[in-house]
């Protein structure tokens, strides 16, 4: 049997939906404000993973211009059942104060990467829906329910209600079915019908270092169901100590070969000397993470093998080791006509007037659009940080008259958190690199009058930046061979759900390209290719 090293989605890849069709495994994860909408991923031996699919590619499906930092998709649900793929996923368009404004869809496809369908709309009444298909036939569709009452638990239960494939809607009786336990937070229901029981596994806890997955089941599909004796299912909570924290958001898949296991979401944070173990926890900038447990059955319980905290390494099932290609090259040369996989916008997909591989044969070119502090239309494109140790370099060639206008290597979590180093323009020295950061919506330039003139005849300039666990420095080179690094330390962990303002934030460190133009004449900016490599 071959083992399997935990995580096995690494990087920003949260709330794993794993679903199997004959001997194919595949798992769908939120993506949040970042579209193509949902990343699918495909195994068969759930050891080795890429990247296939991102279902939600199209307007007509996700528009989320406008959308909060962390709205958009959470928690898609993948099932395949009647010969196709069944896709559930929430857009959610409000996130601060009394309300989760959220919008509830489904989309089918023959095939895992085929063009996915048009989405019915479901209902809008909480998040988190997924589908069930029951054996004799009939859908249902369950989702939780937010209450927006000011006295009341925003988390009213887990509510069931029956989809007509017919009419295209859900019908007939809706009904809480479960509410939860005393940890509250009740989301993310998944229903599965095993031997003589049904069984409705949620999260609980909320996302961060106090998750849980909390399984209960009936032998009624409208309940009452009964919680799982020694629950929860898992849970880091309990171990401070584990690398694997934040444990929960999970879902079951049965293989082949009659082996059952649990995928589930977690994070690693980051090494912290001399700081305390217990509060806070620490921060994890690679975002909320996919990781596997084995599962065994006693009394009609499922348990996780080695007790109920995740293991880094496990038994995986009695499956030959299938190894794929990397779903993503080192050194992106943007040869082709279409972006990788692993490169994602925001928000909204970028048209030809915003994003071109044909423009400049050989480039990416980003037409200068809005600044990174906008929720509308950002000509960047990026893709996760998935190591705590790597580097990531760019060149571009780009032309300001303005200091409106900038471009170059930028690194992520949200608007309101970002850092970047950019060819833009100065009245005094022309056309120079200028460092911009913006922490929790503090702005700096922290060259300030150090900004490093670029010399007229160079047309491309090469950006780099190093990420060395705690902290990253950029560099940039005028020749592509003598490199000069810039003496000023940035701290990973501020680029992580831990630290942003406010908390209720689920993404993770994107590294990617950037063009602005916030003069509105569009200047455009040509990266010749992009390299992502671990160290």
């Amino acid at each position: 049997m071959n083992k399997i090293q935990n995580p096995i989605l690494t990087g920003f890849n949260p709330d794993p939906s794993i679903c199997r069709a004959g001997e194919d495994y595949y798992i769908a994860v939120s993506t949040f404000e970042w579209f193509p909408g949902v990343g699918i991923y495909h195994s068969k031996d759930l050891k080795n993973w890429r990247l296939v699919s991102r279902p939600l590619n199209r307007l007509s499906q996700l528009n989320m211009m406008g959308n909060p930092d962390s709205g958009g998709i959470w928690a898609p649900a993948l099932s395949y059942s009647d010969g196709k793929f069944w896709l559930i996923y929430t857009d959610v368009k409000v996130t601060e104060g009394q309300w989760k404004d959220s919008h509830n869809y489904l989309v089918t496809c023959d095939t895992i990467d085929g063009e996915w369908s048009e989405p019915i709309h479901m209902n809008s009444s909480g998040f988190d829906p997924s589908l069930f298909h029951h054996e004799d036939g009939k859908k249902y569709f369950v989702n939780m329910v937010w209450d927006h009452r000011v006295s009341h638990h925003n988390f009213y239960g887990i509510v069931l209600q029956e989809y007509s494939v017919e009419e295209q809607k859900l019908v007939g009786k809706k009904e809480i079915i479960f509410e939860g336990t005393d940890v509250k937070l009740t989301e993310a229901p998944h229903l599965y019908k095993i031997g003589d029981y049904y069984y409705l596994l949620t999260a609980e806890g909320g996302t961060k270092y106090d998750h849980q997955a909390t399984i209960a089941r009936s032998k009624n599909l409208w309940g009452p169901y009964e919680v799982h004796p020694e629950n929860p299912l898992i849970s880091s909570f309990a171990h401070p100590r584990n690398p694997l924290q934040k444990a929960g958001h999970a879902s079951i898949v049965q293989t082949h070969t009659d082996e059952w296991f649990l995928v589930h979401l977690t994070g690693r944070p980051l090494p912290r000397e001399g700081q305390p173990i217990l509060d806070p926890r620490g921060f994890c900038p690679l975002g909320r993470e996919t990781a596997i447990q084995r599962l065994e059955w006693e009394n009609d319980w499922p348990y996780v093998v080695g007790g109920n905290q995740p293991s880094l390494e496990i038994e995986g099932p009695a499956i030959e080791e299938v190894k794929w290609e990397a779903d993503y090259p080192e050194k992106d040369d943007f040869d082709s006509e279409e972006l990788n996989l692993n490169f994602q916008t925001l928000r909204i997909p970028l048209g030809e007037n915003t994003l071109s591989l044909k423009d400049k044969p050989g480039h990416l070119r980003l037409y200068g659009k809005e600044s990174l502090s906008s929720k509308f239309t950002q000509a960047y494109v990026a893709r996760r940080w998935q190591h705590f140790n790597f580097t990531a370099e760019t060149k571009v060639a780009f032309d300001p008259d303005t200091f409106q206008q900038a471009a170059g290597l930028v690194n992520y979590y949200n608007t309101q958190n970002w850092t970047a180093l950019q060819v833009t323009w100065n009245e005094e020295k022309g056309k120079v690199l200028d460092l911009m950061t913006c922490d929790n919506f503090t702005f700096d330039q922290p060259l300030k009058g150090r900004e490093i003139a670029i010399p007229e005849e160079v047309e491309y300039v090469y950006l780099r930046v190093d990420v060395t666990t705690n902290t990253y420095r950029y560099s940039y080179s005028f020749d592509g061979s003598s490199w000069t690094e810039i003496e000023i330390d940035f701290a990973s962990y501020k680029l992580s759900d831990d630290y942003i303002q406010g908390g209720g934030f689920f993404t993770g460190a994107f590294v990617g390209m950037q063009c602005q133009d916030t003069s509105g004449q569009s200047l455009p900016a040509d990266f010749d290719y992009f390299i992502y490599k671990e160290k």
